[in-house]
């Protein structure tokens, strides 16, 4: 049995800067996410959607923010538990046990950063698709070079699946979109960049089966209204049918419609679980980034004092502390 001093339930942009300020803090740490990647909502649904309202960033992709926020917790050492989804937990004694689909995780005090609640990429319901899952059959981009040369199949037909084609056609990925319906649900801008792009459109497509090895070789379209079958070389393919939210919480703390309630300190109802970002509910909260990495701090600060009230509260200024 390890114990952590903070463990942070949900990987987003304000739980990783909650991480590098309990890391700053000095703080044994462990994060837990639902997704296999960090970076919550901006990372899995809209890397490149640009960010205007963060503090010292005129403008900025959500892709990049979440980059730097992952190169900026790295100075701390940080276990992270992704894939893993919270069923319950218990108090034993001093300490919170959480257990995951995966199993228990042990710590002194939790921060809440879950946002809106958890939420899990919508599957492909075709037989043999999860004989290829992590062998050519994903959910997420997490590097777009990586994809340089490669013949990549993306389906889907909304913003985040024209974000996708574009952006990989950019990074130099031989590109195919293959959509349900004869037209798309994404924004008129990025539909018309779409048209003027060089990515093969398939519509009205569905996909109808794989073949492959050792990973996915080859993908089979069946045209939705004459049956025409089209089968297809690929090295990747991206799916993007968009997630499933789940709002239920296990935790039995006060809540409302907004989030948990919780006091000026960011502390929720239950001793030792703090919350902050969209999880967190006040009178007159506003549900911005920015206003989440100020909770943050807040929430971290205020969980090592309940680790250590002998401790100060108000950190030491960051300069102080880096050198």
């Amino acid at each position: 049995m390890e114990v952590y001093d903070i463990t942070i339930v949900g990987a987003g942009p304000v739980g990783l800067f909650a991480a590098f300020y309990a890391g700053m803090r000095q703080r044994k740490i462990k994060m837990i996410d639902s997704l296999d990647q960090i970076g919550g909502q901006l990372a899995a649904l809209y890397p490149e959607k640009v960010i205007y309202d963060i503090p010292g960033q005129p403008k900025i992709a959500a892709g990049t923010l979440i980059k730097n926020l992952k190169k900026q917790v790295a100075a701390f050492p940080v276990t992270y538990c992704l894939g893993q989804k919270v069923i319950d937990y218990q108090v034993e004694k001093e300490l919170i046990v959480i257990e995951t689909d995966q199993g228990l995780h042990y710590t002194k005090t939790v921060i809440l950063a879950t946002g809106q609640g958890s939420f899990l990429p919508r599957k492909l319901n075709v037989a043999g698709s999860e004989d290829f899952e992590g062998r050519g059959i994903s959910y997420f981009v997490s590097d777009l070079a990586s994809y340089a040369g490669k013949q990549v199949l993306i389906a889907g037909g909304g913003d985040s699946a024209l974000d996708w084609a574009l952006s990989l056609e950019e990074a130099g990925a031989n590109v195919g979109l293959v959509h349900r319906r004869d037209q798309f649900r994404a924004h008129e801008h990025q539909v018309t960049n779409l048209k003027n792009s060089t990515v093969n459109c398939y519509t009205p497509y569905v996909i109808a089966g794989f073949a492959g090895e050792d990973r996915l070789r080859q993908v089979t379209l069946i045209h939705k209204k004459t049956g025409e079958e089209i089968t297809l070389l690929v090295d990747e393919l991206l799916v993007n049918y968009g997630f499933l939210t789940d709002r239920k919480t296990h935790w039995p703390l006060d809540q409302d419609a907004q989030g948990f309630t919780v006091t000026s300190n960011m502390a929720t109802s239950l001793a030792g679980v703090f919350a902050c970002g969209d999880a967190a509910s006040y009178p007159g909260k506003v549900n911005l980034i920015a206003t989440g990495f100020g909770e943050a701090a807040t929430a971290v600060n205020n969980a090592v004092a309940f680790l250590d009230p002998d401790s100060r509260r108000q950190p030491a200024h960051s300069t102080s502390l880096f050198a």
